[in-house]
């Protein structure tokens, strides 16, 4: 019996490690979903545009629409948090929503959109089912065309939200039946807001420094704003300009700057240095020059004239690099026009009207 005793405890001991083992793990959701607003209220940006959205909320009428604009600015969340104010509590069977992951052929719109669309559902009066198509930009020709008679023949019972990044993708027939309703990126203000926001609800330390890094490689997406931010709370638990670059892996705007001080002056050697070591770090000429562009536009130190003029070399610089021809060679030549520009002393005179 006592040989036996051992084997017994170690057997037990296995199964309550495995009952442990087998508990569900808490995983959390990523802030992106977290914090999605969910009324039109809670919506960051794009003020005088979501006020029309809050008119149609109230008064019910709802047209097709069209909401077109740059990621992660809004637009899908707009559209269900409009959705939420009319319908209510019908939501679930009043909303119809595909995204781009979905298969969204011309059989889809026959079959799919076109079942939903005769299907009774008991509405209040003045409201419609709602078809919401995310990115419908990416939708073939062949379907539009579809779409297009579809949302003729059930225009009484049921409306059209299309989101796209670009309308013009969208054919004209069905851009003459919706309202088209343009998002523009967030501003500055408005994304450092919203990350205060996060960061007190998360309980998240941070300094100045990191968000002001949050919003300037964000350039107006919330949606990558919050990503960053948790990440790099995840990553380091602290949000700091250096761990910020680090987790979205750009290159550090305060070096960029130096560089741009260097050109400035028409110091070549330092500025040629600078380029060195952030391509030895492994950036590709995209990220350089594109961060070249952005650090130049918002610089204070440099006078107009010549901020123009470096805009106007960076930005041939990056054609040719999308064109294909990136290699350090080409940020060298960049480099060298921008000392020379700065070697020129007539540039720094304002020329007279």
């Amino acid at each position: 019996m006592s040989a036996t005793l051992p084997f017994q405890s170690t057997s037990s001991a296995a199964k309550g490690k495995a009952k442990e083992d087998d508990a569900p793990v808490a995983f959390e959701l990523p802030w992106v979903e977290k914090h999605r607003p969910r009324t039109l209220d809670d919506i960051v940006g794009n003020t005088e545009t979501i006020e029309r959205l809050k008119v149609i909320a109230r008064d019910g009428n709802c047209p097709h629409i069209i909401i077109s604009g740059s990621p992660g600015i809004g637009k899908t969340t707009s559209i269900l948090a409009l959705a939420r104010a009319l319908l209510g509590d019908n939501y679930k069977e009043g909303v119809l929503e595909l995204n781009a992951s979905d298969e969204r052929g011309i059989d889809v719109v026959r079959n799919r959109i076109k079942t939903f669309a005769q299907k009774k559902v008991t509405l209040p009066i003045g409201r419609h089912k709602l078809i919401i198509l995310d990115e419908a930009d990416s939708m073939t020709t062949g379907a539009q065309q579809a779409l297009r008679r579809t949302m003729e023949l059930y225009s009484n019972t049921t409306r059209f939200a299309l989101a796209c990044n670009q309308s013009n993708k969208i054919i004209e027939p069905i851009q003459s039946r919706c309202a088209i309703l343009r998002y523009a990126r967030l501003s500055d203000k408005e994304l450092l807001k919203r990350l205060m926001e996060i960061c007190e609800l998360e309980k998240v330390p941070y300094n100045e420094g990191g968000l002001t890094a949050l919003v300037f490689t964000s350039e107006g997406d919330m949606r990558q704003a919050v990503n960053n931010l948790q990440s790099t709370f995840s990553g380091f638990s602290f949000v700091g300009a250096d761990e910020v670059f680090k987790v979205c892996d750009q290159p550090h705007p305060v070096k960029v700057q130096a560089l741009i001080k260097d050109c400035a002056k028409g110091r070549v050697d330092p500025a040629m240095d600078a380029l060195g070591e952030l391509w030895d770090k492994g950036y590709s000429a995209v990220d350089i020059v594109t961060t070249l562009f952005r650090v130049v536009k918002n610089m204070d130190g440099l006078h107009e004239y010549v901020k123009l003029e470096f805009i106007r070399e960076i930005g041939f610089a990056h054609m040719r690099i999308l064109e294909g021809v990136s290699t350090v060679v080409q940020l060298g030549g960049l480099v060298a026009r921008l000392c020379k520009l700065g070697m020129k002393p007539e540039l720094f005179v304002v020329p007279k009207a």
